[in-house]
């Protein structure tokens, strides 16, 4: 059975369960290769374990956001070195998604620094997803939070996926950002769903959360009405002159077992290791793939941090046995 029907069956196999916050600390604490072992049986009664899905982002505008995400190079309140951009023509974000494919990507994201898209930029963001979508790959783009009517444009458009992370729970979200609530990005998440749009919604590990805020994150998504079809967990990239451009590293296991946790607690969402796998070595990502990731963003750029290049990745699905779907 090819992977896309192991993902088809999976909403129909059992009743959904809630889950709470205390389950999840409990699978946490779980004995390392149990949590494995059990994120590994979540996963493979609805995924081939051997294939996984590679996806291309694109910033197709960077920089100038006026948001005060502590984590971003891109907001204008930070002396990074990222310089802001004006929004790219449609033809070269083409051509990006055309070099995409033929390298072996299956889904292509658009990303764009801004609170939320203007009406004059979201119709040449519209024409950016019928063109990549012609092409044949998925479409995803995250553009922040959506205005009403917008999302059923991107859904006429012919988008798959939009992508609005919660980034991290509701008790530490003020201690990341201030310029929008936690709601509001639950707001966006909703009419997304109610446009008919899939849900790409992670979080961002590592920014000195604990690991109570790690599994109330995980839990919030898993319970959403539907969840996240799409689930990528990021690892915090410190970025010179951001707040968190200090922040000490996050126990490497620890990021494993946060990819089992949400293994387990979203069984047929695809959940893609993001920002921050440039510095993780090819044992590391393995044991996230073996913990239950199954998607990954391929080639040498996120928005404005690198990437392990094509190459790279390539010999390691050679050396694992992988396959790309």
């Amino acid at each position: 059975m090819s992977p896309a029907a192991l993902h088809s069956v999976s909403d129909t196999s059992a009743p959904r369960h809630l889950w709470t916050v205390e389950e999840a600390l409990a699978l946490y604490a779980l004995p390392f290769m149990d949590l494995l072992w059990q994120a590994q049986e979540a996963h493979r009664r609805q995924f081939d374990a051997n294939a996984i899905q590679r996806s291309t982002l694109i910033s197709v505008k960077t920089g100038g956001c006026s948001e005060d995400c502590g984590y971003c190079s891109q907001s204008a309140r930070y002396g990074t070195d990222v310089a802001r951009e004006r929004l790219m023509p449609v033809d070269e974000v083409v051509a990006a998604a055309r070099a995409a494919q033929e390298k072996g990507a299956s889904r292509f994201c658009m990303g764009a620094a801004w609170k939320s898209p203007k009406k004059s930029d979201l119709e040449s963001v519209l024409e950016m997803v019928r063109e990549v979508k012609a092409l044949g790959l998925q479409t995803c783009v995250t553009l922040g939070m959506l205005k009403t009517g917008q999302a059923e444009k991107l859904k006429e458009a012919g988008l798959d996926y939009y992508n609005h992370n919660l980034d991290t729970d509701r008790e530490f979200y003020g201690k990341v950002i201030t310029t929008h609530s936690h709601e509001e990005r639950l707001d966006t998440l909703q009419q997304v769903r109610e446009a008919g749009i899939r849900i790409c919604s992670g979080g961002i590990i590592g920014m000195g959360e604990s690991r109570g805020n790690r599994a109330a994150m995980l839990v919030q998504l898993a319970n959403l009405p539907v969840p996240p079809e799409s689930v990528p967990i990021n690892h915090l990239v410190p970025i010179p002159g951001t707040p968190l451009a200090d922040q000490p590293p996050l126990d490497p296991f620890e990021f494993v077992r946060t990819i089992a946790v949400a293994r387990i607690l979203m069984p047929a969402s695809w959940v893609r290791l993001s920002a921050g796998r440039r510095e993780m070595s090819d044992e590391l990502q393995a044991l996230c793939f073996l913990a239950g990731a199954n998607s990954m963003f391929y080639g040498d750029h996120l928005l404005t941090t690198g990437n392990a290049d094509f190459d790279a990745d390539d010999a390691l699905f050679a050396r694992l046995g992988l396959k790309a779907v």
